[in-house]
């Protein structure tokens, strides 16, 4: 009589942390605040995320061109002086002169109004900014991973307690639209932290500005660019979109921790 003996192998699964999602209309878009991990569904949660919210509400009373009440548009008509408005806009007015040097000119914040002139506009930094200043609410969840959404640019960051890498990390999978077919996911990016942001025509048209010939871009394509903030993630999409071949080499010599798709 033969004897068989099997073996068989038992696969462990890991259960999918506790995830739960807020959204907020602020700058004139839906936000998400994404929780993945052990803070997800306690009420520890709920004054980060509130926090995180009043910090993009106050950037949006700030830098608002929609509310003649902002900051920004009093500037513009003259109504204050920069001394009398939040210290934002001057660190805004810093970080635009900083990202016009490093693109070399591909990005500014000196933009078309509508009325045939141009005024100090720092919307293609704003946002990434914002997320990011948000993004600093949520560290000190325990054994929990955020992911803010802003319009489809998004920042994923641990707490302070996770891994960045490797063995309990949390990761987001990101897909990138194809900017020629909507329908379409053409790449995906994992992330454990970090940032994705992309510049393109395909959802608001010719909306992009390069300051080097005066005129909106309308060519058809996205740039995504990844990398450790959103607010440089952002700056480099746009300015790798509207730009030249300058300007990517500007982009390999200044940005080593970005990387960048061209669709």
């Amino acid at each position: 009589m033969t004897i068989r003996t099997t073996t068989r192998t038992t696969t462990t699964v890991t259960p999918a942390p506790p995830r739960r999602a807020w959204v907020e209309h602020v700058m004139g878009m839906p936000i998400s605040i994404h929780l993945r991990g052990e803070s997800a569904l306690t009420e520890t949660a709920e004054r980060p995320v509130a926090a995180a919210y009043a910090v993009l509400l106050e950037m949006d009373r700030v830098f608002s061109t929609y509310r003649d009440d902002s900051d920004l548009l009093r500037l513009r008509r003259e109504e204050v002086a920069l001394t009398d408005v939040s210290p934002l806009v001057a660190e805004a007015l810093a970080i635009g002169e900083q990202a016009e040097r490093d693109t070399l000119g591909a990005f500014t914040t000196l933009l078309p109004t509508g009325e045939g002139d141009l005024a100090f506009d720092p919307t293609g930094l704003v946002k990434g900014w914002a997320v990011d200043r948000a993004a600093e609410c949520l560290l000190d969840l325990p054994g929990t991973s955020a992911c803010l959404n802003a319009g489809g640019d998004l920042l994923v960051v641990p707490s302070s307690d996770l891994p960045r890498e490797g063995a309990g990390s949390i990761a987001w999978r990101v897909g990138i639209e194809n900017p020629r077919d909507r329908s379409q996911i053409a790449s995906t990016v994992s992330l454990t932290h970090g940032a994705v942001a992309t510049s393109g025509t395909a959802a608001r048209g010719a909306h992009l500005y390069d300051p080097r010939t005066g005129a909106m871009v309308g060519r058809d394509g996205s740039v995504t660019v990844v990398g450790p903030t959103l607010l440089w993630a952002d700056i480099w999409a746009t300015a790798l979109f509207v730009g030249d071949a300058g300007t990517a080499e500007a982009f390999d010599r200044s940005a080593p921790d970005y990387l960048s798709t061209v669709l």
